[in-house]
């Protein structure tokens, strides 16, 4: 199943899109995409429900905005130089153990939402990105065990202001959190449309040219146990999203690098979590 979020921005209604590509409104069963729908097993509920109601349900036009597929969860963790030759292209040793930071929920935006530049930024970067999304909670889990948390996944593009990021005192987390860093979508995949999370081709483009082109398999520690690691450290919830890091190709790698601008169109996809478009703008 396919489950998005549409409407205008804080105002978002649930729909799925059904296998023929056509979008409907599934908001007279579900209230909205969050942690209570998730841990109550929702998405079988909404399964059974759709074999009797599908032919009720209003179609989205197409021309309606999409929504971040997940309505703000508790938290966003992120796995950083989680593929080998981005590692490389960093400059920084591979890491022996998964390397971990948040980003503000604030950040999160629908897949074709503006980017903005945040005030006093020269250095904003790209990262296409596979997210884990949690459909139930998750303490002190096993690698063995860590697939039955999975509920399904998202594509990410994981802005990063690299000044803020690298070059100021403190943590990653206040070059990762900038209103619009965290597009996510179009849609969640549910676990049982993705094969193999672990093969999947993903790519970005930046203005027609493609700057990242990988598959997930160079990841260096694999989904199963990047859940369980992270559910060492803290209580993951329903609805939580985990953005598995980034491949070879972001601006900071280049030489010399190159960074985001005003004017700027990206468009990225997943095989199987289809394809974002967004424009960049300056902060006014």
């Amino acid at each position: 199943m396919k489950l998005i979020r549409f409407g205008k921005v804080g105002s978002e209604k649930p729909g799925i899109i059904w296998s023929d590509g056509s979008r409907l409104d599934v908001s007279a069963y579900v209230p909205d995409y969050n942690e209570d729908f998730l841990g109550a097993g929702g998405i079988e509920k909404l399964k059974e429900w759709l074999k009797h109601n599908k032919a009720k349900c209003p179609k989205v036009p197409d021309n309606v905005r999409l929504g971040p597929p997940i309505a703000r969860p508790s938290k966003l963790v992120c796995v950083g130089l989680n593929y080998a030759q981005h590692a490389a292209e960093s400059g920084m040793k591979l890491p022996s153990e998964p390397v971990l930071f948040f980003k503000s929920t604030t950040a999160i935006i629908g897949p074709n939402d503006d980017i903005i530049i945040p005030k006093g930024s020269k250095k904003t970067d790209w990262e296409v990105e596979l997210a884990v999304v949690i459909g139930k909670k998750a303490t002190y889990i096993s690698k063995e065990d860590a697939m039955n948390f999975v509920c399904g996944y998202v594509l990410h593009n994981d802005v990063s202001e690299r000044a803020f990021q690298l070059e100021r005192e403190g943590q990653w987390v206040k070059g990762k959190s900038c209103d619009t860093f965290a597009p996510i979508g179009p849609f969640l995949a549910t676990k049982d449309e993705i094969q193999d999370p672990h093969n999947l081709n993903l790519w970005l483009k930046l203005n027609g040219d493609t700057m990242q082109n990988s598959n997930t398999s160079d990841f260096v520690f694999d989904i199963p146990e990047v859940v369980s690691y992270i559910s060492q450290f803290m209580t993951l919830l329903p609805g939580d999203i985990i953005s598995t890091g980034t491949p070879f190709g972001v601006g900071l790698g280049l030489k010399p690098p190159k960074y985001l601008k005003e004017g700027d169109v990206i468009e990225l996809g997943i095989e199987g979590l289809g394809v974002a478009k967004q424009h960049v703008k300056s902060y006014k």
